[in-house]
C-alpha cells in the first residue's frame, strides 16, 4: 500500500504557498480602489487554511525522500490540485465564471498554456489580471523544477539523458529539489525583473510591464488586453522576442554560467539548434510576407520574429491575427507549435532535444543500412545515446501522436469542426495557447466551447505539461501492483 502522507504533505505546502501569493493581487485591488480586494482575501484564507491543514495532517509521514511511485503521484497531484484553488478568485471575482471555466483558466495559467475563456480583459480589475500573470509565473518555475528533478528521475520521455546535467545529489528527491529550486529561483526572478524594466523603459505602464514580464518569462502568454501583445506593437515586440527566447533555453545552463562555467551555454547543441530553427523560420516567413503582402521589410521581420518565437516557445502571445496571412503561414504555425523550446526551460511542446535524438537515430540507422558490417551508435551532444533513452523518446513520440488523435476525435464528438478540433488538441497537448480558426484562433478565445470540450482540453493541458507518460503511468496496473 502506497503511503500517501508525503505526497499530501508537499501538496499541502504548495497549496498554502499559492494562497499566500493571493495577497499580492489583493494589494493591487486595494491600490486600484475598485472594492474587489475582498475576493483575494477570502480566496487566500480558504486556500491557506486548506493547505496548512493538509500539510499538518500528513506531516507525521514525511521521511528522507520519496519513492518513485510517490514521485509520480506528487508530480500529477500538484498540477491537479493547484488549479482547483487557483480557480477560486475567478469564481468569486468580477468574472463570476462557472467552475468549469474557472478551472480551465487556472489550469491554462499554471500549465503556462495561455488559452483563455475570459473576454473584456481590458476592463478587468487589476487584481485578477495580476493573478493570471502570477499563475503562469508560478507554473513556469514549477515546471522547470519538475523537468530538471522529477522527470529525469522518472525516466520520462528521454529526460533521463539530462540526469548528469544537474547537481549530482541523486537519491533523495526532495532535498535535491530544494537545492535546484533555490538556484533557479534567483535566475528566474532576475530575468523577470530585467524584463519588466525593459518593458517599462519601452513605454509600457508599470502594471502592464510587471504582468507581461511574468507571462513572458514563464512563456505563458496571458495578456492584460483582448488584443494580446498587439497593444504594444513596435520595439516592444523585439524585446519580448528576446526574453521569450531566453526563457526557452535550459535554466541549468544559466546556473552553470553564474557559477563560472561560461562555455556550457554556448556549446549546448540544443541551444544552437533552437536558435538556428528560429532564424530559418523567421527568414522564410519574412520573405513570404514581403512577397505576398505589401509589408515593409522591417514590419515583416518584426511580425515574423515575434509570432514565430511566441508559438515555438509555447508563449502564445499574438501581435496580429495571422489567420489572415493565408494557408502557408497557418500550416507553419501549426507545425512549429509542435516543436517547442529546450528541455529544462519554461517552454513546452515536444522539445528540440527529442527531434535531435530522433534524427540521430535515423541517421545511424541509414548508416547501418549503407554499411551493414559497421558499428554505429547514435550520439547527442558528444555523448552516446543509450537504448533506454531512444526507447523512451520513441515512446513519447508515439504517445503524443496517439494522444493528439484521440483528443482531436473526442473534441470533434462535441460538435467542433475539423480545424478547431485538431488545433485545439494540439494547442492543449503542446501548451501553446491559441489554436486555429475563428473560434479559438489568435483573435478569439475558448469561451464558446462546450463544457465537455473545456474539460477535455484541461486534461490535455495537464497531460501535455507533464510530458504525457508521467500521467499515463498512473493508469497502468503494473504501477499500483509493483
Amino acid at each position: 500500500m502506497t503511503d500517501m502522507r508525503p505526497v499530501g504533505y508537499v501538496i499541502g505546502l504548495l497549496v498554502a504557498i499559492l494562497g499566500a501569493t493571493m495577497m499580492l493581487p489583493m494589494l493591487a485591488d486595494l491600490i486600484e480602489g475598485r472594492g474587489e480586494w475582498h475576493v483575494f482575501l477570502e480566496s487566500g484564507v480558504i486556500t491557506i487554511l486548506t493547505g496548512v491543514i493538509l500539510a499538518m495532517s500528513c506531516s507525521n509521514g514525511v521521511g528522507e525522500g520519496l519513492t518513485i511511485r510517490q514521485t509520480f503521484l506528487l508530480t500529477t497531484g500538484v498540477w491537479v490540485a493547484l488549479p482547483f484553488f487557483g480557480a477560486i478568485p475567478f469564481l468569486l471575482g468580477e468574472t463570476e465564471l462557472r467552475f468549469v471555466d474557472a478551472y480551465f483558466e487556472a489550469m491554462s495559467g499554471l500549465t503556462t498554456t495561455g488559452s483563455t475563456v475570459i473576454s473584456g480583459l481590458d476592463n478587468l480589475p487589476r487584481g485578477l489580471l495580476l493573478w493570471r500573470g502570477l499563475l503562469q509565473w508560478l507554473g513556469g518555475i514549477g515546471i522547470i523544477v519538475v523537468a530538471m528533478v522529477f522527470l529525469p528521475e522518472l525516466r520520462v520521455g528521454g529526460m533521463q539523458i539530462f540526469r548528469s546535467e544537474g547537481f549530482e545529489t541523486m537519491g533523495k528527491i526532495l532535498p535535491r529539489a530544494q537545492e535546484i529550486a533555490g538556484q533557479i529561483s534567483l535566475i528566474y526572478v532576475f530575468l523577470t525583473v530585467v524584463c519588466a524594466l525593459v518593458y517599462a523603459g519601452l513605454g509600457m505602464g508599470f502594471f502592464d510591464a510587471v504582468v507581461h514580464s511574468l507571462t513572458t518569462i514563464s512563456t505563458g502568454g496571458f495578456s492584460n488586453y483582448d488584443a494580446s501583445f498587439g497593444t504594444f506593437s513596435g520595439t516592444a515586440e523585439y524585446a519580448a522576442s528576446v526574453f521569450m527566447i531566453l526563457a526557452a533555453l535550459p535554466f541549468v545552463r544559466y546556473v552553470q554560467f553564474a557559477n563560472g562555467n561560461t562555455k556550457s551555454i554556448f556549446h549546448d547543441s540544443q541551444i544552437r539548434t533552437f536558435l538556428a530553427t528560429i532564424l530559418v523560420l523567421v527568414v522564410i516567413m519574412a520573405v513570404f510576407l514581403t512577397s505576398v503582402f505589401p509589408h515593409h521589410w522591417e514590419q515583416a521581420v518584426r511580425e515574423s520574429l515575434f509570432n514565430i518565437t511566441s508559438i515555438i516557445s509555447g508563449t502564445g502571445y499574438a501581435s496580429v491575427d495571422y489567420m489572415g496571412w493565408g494557408s502557408f503561414p497557418i500550416m507553419m504555425f501549426f507545425l512549429i507549435g509542435l516543436i517547442g523550446g529546450c528541455a529544462g526551460s519554461t517552454a513546452c511542446s515536444i522539445k528540440i532535444f527529442r527531434y535531435q535524438l530522433l534524427f540521430a537515430s535515423i541517421k545511424t540507422q541509414i548508416r547501418r543500412i549503407r554499411t551493414p558490417h559497421g558499428v554505429f551508435t547514435p550520439q547527442y551532444d558528444g555523448r552516446t545515446i543509450g537504448p533506454d533513452v531512444l526507447t523512451s523518446v520513441m515512446s513519447f513520440f508515439m504517445f503524443f501522436v496517439v494522444s493528439l488523435g484521440v483528443l482531436a476525435w473526442a473534441l470533434a464528438l462535441t460538435g467542433l469542426d475539423f480545424i478547431t478540433s485538431v488545433s485545439g488538441a494540439a494547442t492543449a497537448l503542446a501548451n501553446v495557447g491559441p489554436g486555429l480558426g475563428d473560434k479559438i484562433g489568435p483573435a478569439g478565445n475558448f469561451a464558446g466551447l462546450s463544457d465537455t470540450a473545456k474539460w477535455l482540453l484541461s486534461i490535455g493541458m495537464l497531460v501535455g505539461r507533464l510530458e504525457l507518460l508521467a500521467v499515463y503511468a498512473l493508469f497502468t496496473v503494473q504501477f499500483w501492483r509493483n
